[in-house]
């Protein structure tokens, strides 16, 4: 598709010597999926995010997390107002279609679980109503590494919502040089959008509607099943993992114009989607791990 080849030259110009990356960023939002961004400050995680929410002309919003950050700051609140002696509420940054949650492990669980609901469910709870948000949602949020002061751990509750984590990485020298070339001119300039909400939703469709065989399915079955009976992991993978697993190697196969998942879309993936999920019981690295699970199951 001319649209996406044209998305991912601009996305390319912006994010320099990631293109993988950048792939992987929008097969997350084709599969209606949420990212999360783990890496160092200053690599380009919100240049990312601004870049896809203004290529895809969809809405944006972005929550700086804090340790004093409230859900209210989040979902919203009501407010009494004196002439019509009535409580209205105010919508919060939640209510967009991409929000970027920046620095998310700043604030404390009770913040960061706010999330949740509106992350699984795509609708949040306003004083017992289920107010639903837009169409698309997609939640990127970024994360200083752990070592780093005034953080907090993500629960498993909350990284198992995320269908996919990368990093960025530094650039390498030769696309550094350029970058400093080019002094950040095209992080600040306008971007044009590519695609409207509409045509947005319609790609989402159509990687529905990407055929993806019974074979194809009992393999990655048998992957996720691996990880259950696998004693390095203190939990194997959740049925959710397996569904947005097989979601992303369906976004994958349609941005790369194919009308068919491959095994090669579930093994190039299984890092991304999964290793997040997993916690090695001796704190082993969980990605090794579930790479050696791929390389033993056979594909059928």
């Amino acid at each position: 598709m001319q649209q996406l080849e044209q998305l991912f030259e601009q996305l390319n110009k912006i994010i320099l010597g990631n293109a993988f990356a950048t792939k992987l960023a929008v097969v997350c939002l084709l599969a209606r999926g949420h990212l999360l961004i783990e890496d160092i400050p200053g690599v380009g995680k919100t240049t990312l995010s601004h870049a896809l929410a203004d290529l895809f002309g969809l809405p944006f919003k972005r929550v700086q997390f804090t340790s004093d950050l409230l859900p209210t700051d989040i979902i919203g609140m009501s407010i009494f107002d004196m002439e019509s002696k009535k409580f209205h509420f105010k919508r919060g940054p939640v209510f967009t279609s991409i929000l970027l949650a920046d620095e998310i492990n700043r604030a404390t669980p009770k913040t960061q679980s706010s999330l949740l609901q509106a992350m699984e469910e795509q609708q949040v709870s306003v004083e017992g109503t289920q107010v639903d948000l837009p169409d698309p949602f997609f939640v990127i949020a970024t994360q200083n590494p752990l070592e780093q002061s005034g953080t907090f751990p993500l629960p498993e509750s909350q990284l198992d919502r995320f269908l996919m984590r990368l990093s960025l990485g530094y650039p390498d020298a030769g696309f550094e040089r350029q970058l400093l070339k080019q002094n950040g001119a095209l992080k600040t300039s306008s971007r044009s959008a590519i695609f409207s909400p509409g045509q947005v939703t319609k790609l989402i469709e159509q990687v529905d509607q990407v055929h993806v065989s019974d074979a194809l399915i009992e393999y990655l079955h048998q992957l996720v099943v691996a990880t259950r009976s696998s004693e390095r992991f203190v939990t194997g993978l959740s049925p959710r993992a397996g569904l947005q697993w097989m979601q992303a190697a369906k976004a994958l196969a349609f941005i790369e114009n194919r009308d068919a998942v491959l095994p090669e879309d579930i093994q190039c993936l299984a890092e991304h989607t999964a290793a997040h999920r997993l916690h090695c019981s001796d704190g082993a690295d969980s990605a090794l791990e579930l790479q050696r699970i791929v390389q033993q199951v056979e594909v059928l």
